[in-house]
């Protein structure tokens, strides 16, 4: 049993995305960091993930900005990291090495230290590129391996083996053999060999990566020593709480052994997230472990994120039922509950895992936290993608189709080749679900509407997906039956227009701006449009006043009625690009409309054929589901 223990602080980053659709603006932050320098962390992870998209697309706000910033404030006391996804980068496609290079390279000169690399889909060769990279300009490669469970109903029970038909028995005789169950694919072996590739490539340290928090505590008890046996370097866990499981499965890897755990503080932890560093403190002392973080200014900083979660109340999936406070709540422990730590490390350490997670849900239940989610269970989803799907469908006004998104996301999972659920493939499959639940809404067939990170990852371009893709499935969804890789020659560089409006300046102004564009171009453009028109705006102010000019008064009129036949938008979203204009014709299925929905790019095909009257919508516009976009004469 290790006799200490690093902390990977999760709070401004990933525990944030869990709970609170990553809406911390920069000003919240700010106040926090000066407290993070006397707590210690050994890594604090502030960048990556959903934060260069969130921050632009929510807050308007510059992720280098956010970056240089915790650099400037931790000044080298903490070790600060990002989350990459590999060849996704921090988006949902796939990107040429120069555009991965380049963002490494500006996020090393801004202050980042360690990169934990990912593949959603466990593909090595997804990964060995980045860790290359990352090692070569000066930083440290944390190599992730993503976890994730065979399907629940594709293991079925050994069946009696079935009598043959009277013909075959006239002629052949015997029984015939019972089906074989499935084979497991996710065993510990799996996990062990990707780590120790993984290792062998240069990674500095490896992380179990439990993005859904599935990972049981028995599971945990059998892994975590095979992966110390099996590596030389350091092993971090990092899990969730959402289905239950993850304070106990915490639990058990420090008494099996790990180097580094990943927890949030206390307003920012447990529900969706990872488990709160304060429980962790408690059962670290009855362990005799020490816990390499000052907890005096963790306390600190506890009562500053009080503020910074009411701040985040439109975004909290628990704003109504708020864990009690620590400091008062451990004051006030009665003896019972100081007990059930006891009971937990006992059951723990002999692998009994119905008293372990009985006893860890009742610590948790006195200290106020969120019961186990078991929608989430048994969808098997991470804590972050529901919380951005919630965020995402209340956004589009579809609420009310959640349910029957969750209930579909096996099904797409299976489908597309059972992939583990993290970023970018959690949330195309979770974007793919729903348009699967508005499909069936309107009585149309399975996969009418396809997002085309889905097309493109059921046809092989994000890489080799832990079973194979059924053939016929892929030429339904794909056009082809045979697997298709990515070929990087087909990345367009985006362009960088001068904008006329606001005085033929460049969109992007500088190589980190760009960067962005390459990145996400949809939200960048929109992030650095409102950006030049503040400096326009700006410059405008500051200029002698003019003589004002004669204008030529716009002539107004109610629009005109809608009287011919409509396109009408299967899902509520952003448009992107128009591709067709009035007086075109339009063929049933031609690709009219590219648009953005729960940040996945869509191609919106005619439903009907005929002669483009007029367009309903611009781009940039947000429009509604079932919202009229396209009249035909």
């Amino acid at each position: 049993m290790a006799k200490s223990l690093k902390v990977r602080d999760l709070t401004l980053r990933d525990g944030q995305q869990s709970l609170f659709a990553t809406r911390m603006k920069q000003a919240n932050i700010d106040v926090l960091l000066p407290l993070y320098r006397d707590a210690k962390f050994y890594i604090m992870e502030v960048w990556g993930g959903a934060v260069p998209d969130s921050v632009m697309r929510y807050l308007g706000e510059s992720p280098w900005d956010r970056l240089r910033e915790c650099s400037k404030a931790m000044k080298g006391i903490s070790l600060l990291s990002a989350l990459s996804r590999g060849r996704n980068l921090f988006g949902y496609v796939p990107y040429p090495d120069y555009v991965l290079e380049g963002f490494y390279k500006e996020a090393i000169k801004n202050g980042l230290n360690v990169m934990r690399i990912f593949d959603a889909l466990n593909d090595i060769n997804n990964i060995k590129g980045s860790i290359r990279m990352i090692n070569e300009l000066g930083g440290i490669a944390d190599a992730a391996v993503c976890y994730t469970v065979d399907p629940k109903d594709e293991a079925p029970a050994a069946q009696p083996a079935k009598k043959k038909g009277f013909f075959a028995r006239l002629f052949g005789g015997g029984d015939e053999p019972a089906p074989a169950a499935p084979e497991k694919i996710f065993t510990d072996e799996y996990f062990v060999e990707k780590a120790k590739e993984m290792e062998q490539l240069g990674a500095k340290m490896v992380t179990l990566k439990d993005m859904a928090g599935l990972v049981n505590p028995s599971r945990i008890f059998t892994l975590m020593p095979k992966l110390k046996q099996a590596l030389k370097v350091p092993v971090d866990f990092h899990t969730h709480c959402t289905p239950g499981y993850g304070l106990a499965s915490v639990l058990t890897a420090i008494i099996k052994g790990v180097d580094i755990v990943d927890t949030n503080i206390w307003w920012f932890g447990g529900g969706s997230a990872a488990p709160a560093i304060e429980l962790v403190w408690i059962f670290c002392q009855k362990l005799g472990i020490e816990l390499e973080v000052n907890m005096d200014a963790v306390a600190k900083i506890r009562k500053e994120l009080k503020d910074a979660r009411k701040a985040l109340a439109d975004f909290d999936l628990n704003k109504n039922n708020w864990p009690k406070d620590f400091d008062e709540a451990y004051a006030a422990m009665p003896a019972e509950i100081n007990a059930e730590f006891d009971r937990a490390i006992a059951a723990a350490t002999e692998n009994r895992e119905a008293d372990l997670l009985d006893a860890c849900h009742k610590i948790e239940a006195y200290f106020g936290f969120p019961k186990p989610n078991e929608l989430v269970k048994n969808a098997e989803v991470p804590g972050g993608m529901y919380s951005n799907m919630v965020a995402n469908l209340r956004q589009l006004g579809a609420e009310d189709v959640l349910n029957e998104a969750m209930a579909l996301i096996p099904k797409v999972r299976r489908d597309a080749g059972l992939v583990p659920l993290v970023t970018p493939t959690s949330q195309i499959v979770g974007s793919q679900a729903v348009a699967l639940a508005l499909d069936r809404r309107k009585g149309a067939a399975d996969y009418t509407n396809k997002n085309n990170q889905f097309v493109a990852l059921v046809k092989g371009e994000y890489g080799k997906t832990p079973v194979e893709v059924d053939p016929a499935f892929r030429e339904k969804i794909a056009g082809t039956p045979v697997e298709t890789p990515y070929d990087v020659n087909s990345y367009r560089k985006p362009a960088n227009p001068e904008l006329a409006e606001f005085g033929g300046v460049q969109l992007a102004q500088n190589d980190e701006e760009y960067l962005l564009l390459q990145l996400l171009p949809a939200v960048a453009t929109g992030f650095l449009k409102n950006k030049r028109k503040a400096e326009f705006e700006a410059a405008k102010a500051a200029a002698p006043a003019e003589a004002p000019k004669a204008e030529a008064k716009a002539e107004t009129k109610a629009a005109d009625a809608i009287t011919g036949p409509t396109l009408k938008a299967p899902m509520g979203g952003t448009v992107i690009e128009i591709l067709v204009k009035p007086g075109d014709t339009v063929k049933v299925g031609q690709n009219v409309i590219v648009y953005e929905a729960m940040k996945m790019e869509n191609d919106l095909a005619s439903d009907m054929e005929g002669t483009v009257k007029r367009l309903l919508v611009a781009e940039n516009d947000v429009m509604a589901t079932d919202q009229p976009i396209i009249e035909f004469e």
